[in-house]
């Protein structure tokens, strides 16, 4: 059995949480800190546990040998303590699908590090499969969160840019997003939409250090 996925868990839960992390950290610093008084505000992966994201479907891509991806509980934020809305909710809604790309990047210079100095762990399958791992999840959680559908973090995003008129009708739309993400998945959209946008970036990155 490939045992590779007991290091993938701890690579995709680090990065989830930091995600969260960043969401919370981003929002006290605009005036609202239910994220810290909630016990949110944390790199414990306890209260960030999501039965469905970091249990259920990480085990399901285990069983169906798919690459591990999930996501953990949103951390709560209060919109009417913003300051500075909507520019604030940008900010607060972009830091999570900023931060794995921040993480990305990071992999990829450790990557880049390893392949120049450390030879005999470059040439460690094991090894770089795993960093290949840290640099794709990374951003397959930024392309995801950054599409334009609720509760994704994309969907924020658009909303704190709309006139208030527009940001009405759009925001109607919540309701229906998860049906959305789930047709998106279904009919194999979602993979056609994220996957060349990651691998793009992917190779990008990877050139960068060739």
């Amino acid at each position: 059995m490939d045992l590779t996925f007991l290091i993938e868990l701890p690579f995709l839960f680090f990065s989830i949480i930091v995600h969260e992390y960043s969401h919370g950290a981003v929002a006290e610093r605009f005036g609202d800190d239910t994220a810290r008084v909630m016990g949110r505000l944390t790199f414990n992966p306890l209260p960030h546990i999501d039965p469905m994201g970091t249990i259920l479907l990480p085990a399901l891509c285990l069983m169906t040998n798919t690459p591990m991806f999930g996501w953990a509980k949103p951390v709560p934020v209060n919109l009417s303590r913003l300051r500075g809305q909507p520019m604030s909710l940008l900010f607060v809604a972009a830091s999570g699908p900023v931060s794995n790309i921040v993480l990305a990047c990071l992999s990829v210079l450790g990557l880049g590090i390893v392949l120049r100095f450390i030879p005999a762990l470059a040439s460690n399958f094991f090894a770089m499969r795993l960093a290949q791992y840290a640099i794709i999840v990374n951003l397959y959680l930024a392309v995801f969160n950054l599409l334009p559908i609720h509760p994704l973090d994309g969907s924020n995003i658009v909303s704190s840019l709309l006139p208030y008129p527009w940001r009405s009708s759009y925001d109607r739309l919540a309701p229906y997003g998860f049906f959305i993400i789930m047709i998106l998945i279904y009919t194999g959209l979602f993979n056609r939409i994220v996957s060349p946008v990651v691998y793009t970036l992917y190779n990008v990155l990877i050139r960068a250090i060739s």
